[in-house]
């Protein structure tokens, strides 16, 4: 809904969780939609949340339950939220689901809760947002939704943000070698970490002299990843950086890698791909759609990453061509057309 029609009587509610704490990309999704929307006049309010999850599950299904006022839209944007249906129109982000091709992305209990639960919010919703086409495919397999309440909007990247040159604060400068390996995102196990690490203990990966630098927070079941990071030689740990290392870090490091067992869209590819990366991915998910001019790794065990490693680093002509089409490619994923696509799905759950 534009500025000038409508937008005065529009407002949409999104979850506390995920704009008012970072939780990584749902965080980074939420908060540039929400940006967006108010940019265009169309103010964002809050649905509360709690410490603890089933406070947060309630407190997400009370604000579906109460009347809002007229031209309000309940946006829950982390696959989760109402469990009951609710009497304002609503809608629901689902991001994609691991669990239809890989099994380490939660334990059984885990995976069967999370299935009740977006379900649950699926059925509640008069609409779903997915980000990518892959993610289409499978929310409309896993959780038969029909394709007209089922809207693919992509997500955008900050690309200024991460093309502008920008200086490592002092900090990480001083824990980093001149040459580096990195890994920027969560650490869980649909990541790959441990067969990322492994690859870097290689003969052949080794007489590179390029230790694995890895930026990021514990998600979850991140024990396993967390103990092999912790006990390599071969790999600088930094832990969680801020939005301007994480830029300086893309910009200085000899070849970005993301050996991810599935994306439901894959942030970092992109965001490195706009700081001038080379960039060495896995094809799973979306990361076959967005990674672009990425080099891709020819396996995801150690061995094939090891290969995949050495060649982006050695490949003169793939590294140059990976580095010219890489900005371009990420300016096609632009927030403005997002937030437009999503103002569309506002305006038709109003109706």
């Amino acid at each position: 809904m534009t500025a000038g029609s409508g937008s005065s009587r529009l407002r949409v509610l999104m979850p506390s969780r995920f704009v008012d704490r970072h939780v990584g990309g749902n965080t980074t999704y939420a908060r540039y939609i929400a940006t967006g929307l108010e940019a265009r006049g169309v103010p964002v309010g809050r649905i509360a949340a709690a410490s603890h999850p089933v406070a947060t599950a309630a407190l997400e299904t009370a604000a579906g339950l109460r009347r809002h006022a007229a031209g309000d839209v309940l946006h829950y944007v982390g696959d989760t939220g109402p469990l009951l249906g609710t009497r304002t129109p609503t809608v629901v982000t689902v991001h994609g689901v691991a669990s239809r091709w890989i099994d380490v992305a939660r334990r059984p209990a885990q995976e069967k809760a999370w299935r009740f639960r977006v379900g649950r919010a699926i059925s509640a919703a008069d609409h779903v947002i997915t980000v990518s086409n892959s993610s289409a495919r499978d929310v409309a397999e896993v959780f038969g939704v029909e394709p007209e309440r089922l809207t693919t909007i992509e997500h955008g990247i900050d690309v200024e943000r991460f093309s502008t040159p920008v200086e490592l604060s002092a900090e990480v400068r001083a824990k980093l070698p001149e040459r580096f390996a990195l890994y920027l995102g969560n650490i869980e196990p649909r990541k790959n970490l441990v067969s990322l690490v492994r690859a870097f203990a290689t003969p052949e990966v080794r007489a590179l002299g390029l230790p694995l630098v890895i930026a990021g927070k514990a998600a979850w079941n991140a024990d396993d990843s967390l103990g092999e990071i912790r006990d390599s030689p071969d790999v600088i740990s930094l832990g969680f950086v801020s939005d301007e290392d994480r830029a300086a870090l893309m910009q200085a490091c000899e070849v970005f890698l993301f050996p991810s067992l599935y994306e439901g869209f894959g942030f970092p590819v992109l965001e490195a791909l706009a700081a001038g990366a080379v960039v060495a991915t896995s094809d799973r998910g979306s990361l076959a759609e967005v990674a672009g001019p990425s080099l891709r790794l020819p396996g995801l065990e150690p061995e094939a990453i090891a290969a995949g490693i050495v060649s982006a680093v050695t490949d003169d002509t793939a590294r140059a061509q990976c580095r010219a089409e890489g900005l371009a490619w990420a300016s096609r994923f632009t927030w403005d057309a997002s937030v437009d696509k999503h103002l569309e799905v506002y305006r038709r759950v109003l109706r």
